[in-house]
C-alpha cells in the first residue's frame, strides 16, 4: 500500500495539534479577553479557605486573588493556546491555615503549566501539554440589578480612599427599574444609574437632610455621595464590586450582602 507523504506544514501542524484535547460539543475558544472567574476546582479538588481564587484576563494581563495574595502575570491566547508568564507579580501576605497558603502555591504552579484552554458548558478549562484539564473556572457573575452591597471604601476626594468610619454602615442597592438608593452613613439616598458593563454611570443623589452626630460621619456621606457622581467602570470579583473613576482610581469598594 502507498503511503501519502504529507506536506511538512502539515506535519507540524499536525504534531502542534496531537497534544491538545479535542474540542467537544458544547466546548468553544471564544476570546478570554475582559472575561472574569471563581476557581471550581484546581487539580480536581474543591478549593480550601474563605477567600474565593479569582481570575480575571484584561489587555492581556490577568489578575485576581490566589486565596491569600493578590497576583498578576502577563499572558498570551491565540486560539485555544495559551501562556501564561510565570515571572509575575504577587502581595506577600502570610495567611493561615497553612493549607492556604500551600494551595496558593499550588494554584501559581497550575498557572505556569497552562498550554491551553476551553469553556466547555459555561466553565473556563485550564489545561496542560497533554491536554488534562489543571483548573476548573465558574464564570463571574455579572449583573448589578437586584443586587444590593455595603461599602468597604470611599474615596475622599483627596487621594485615599478612607475605610468606613466605626459605628456607622454605607449601603447601595440597585434595582431592576434604573434606580439606585441605601444609606450615606447617616442619610438614605437615592440616584439612577445606567449600567453597560463595564459602564455605569449614576445621576446626582437626593438624600433626606437629617444631622447626625459623630466624628467624620457627614464628612464621609459628603465623600461618598460624590464618590457616586464620580463613577465610570465597575468590576466585579467573587463578593466584591468596584467602582472606578475614569482615570481609574477607585471611587467606592463594596461587599456583597444580599447572598446571590
Amino acid at each position: 500500500m502507498r503511503i501519502p507523504i504529507l506536506p511538512a506544514a502539515l506535519v507540524l501542524l499536525v504534531a502542534a495539534l496531537g497534544g491538545c484535547a479535542p474540542v467537544t460539543a458544547g466546548s468553544a475558544t471564544p476570546p478570554l479577553d475582559g472575561t472574569a472567574w471563581i476557581l471550581s476546582s484546581l487539580h480536581g479538588r474543591a478549593p480550601i479557605g474563605h477567600e474565593p481564587i479569582t481570575l480575571r484576563f484584561e489587555g492581556g494581563r490577568l489578575a485576581g486573588g490566589d486565596g491569600c495574595n493578590r497576583y498578576s502575570a502577563a499572558y498570551v491566547a491565540k486560539g485555544a493556546a495559551l501562556s501564561i508568564n510565570p515571572a509575575g507579580a504577587s502581595t506577600m501576605m502570610a495567611c493561615e491555615p497553612p493549607e492556604v497558603m500551600e494551595q496558593a502555591r499550588g494554584y501559581a504552579a497550575m498557572l505556569a503549566a497552562v498550554k491551553s484552554h476551553r469553556v466547555a458548558d459555561g466553565q473556563l478549562q485550564l489545561l496542560d501539554g497533554d491536554g488534562k484539564v489543571l483548573a476548573t473556572f465558574a464564570a463571574q457573575a455579572q449583573e448589578l440589578a437586584g443586587t444590593s452591597w455595603r461599602a468597604l471604601g470611599i474615596n475622599n476626594g483627596r487621594g485615599a480612599v478612607a475605610s468606613i468610619v466605626r459605628g456607622t454602615a454605607v449601603t447601595l442597592a440597585f434595582d431592576t427599574a434604573g434606580k439606585a438608593s441605601g444609606s450615606a452613613g447617616c442619610n438614605n439616598f437615592m440616584a439612577g444609574y445606567e449600567a453597560d458593563p463595564p459602564k455605569l454611570r449614576f445621576s446626582a443623589p437626593g438624600s433626606t437632610r437629617r444631622m447626625c452626630a459623630g466624628e467624620g460621619v457627614m464628612e464621609q456621606e459628603a465623600a461618598f455621595l460624590a464618590a457616586l457622581q464620580s463613577v465610570d467602570t465597575m468590576r466585579f470579583e467573587a463578593d466584591r464590586l468596584e467602582l472606578r473613576r475614569a482615570d481609574g482610581a477607585l471611587a467606592v469598594s463594596l461587599a456583597r450582602e444580599d447572598g446571590r
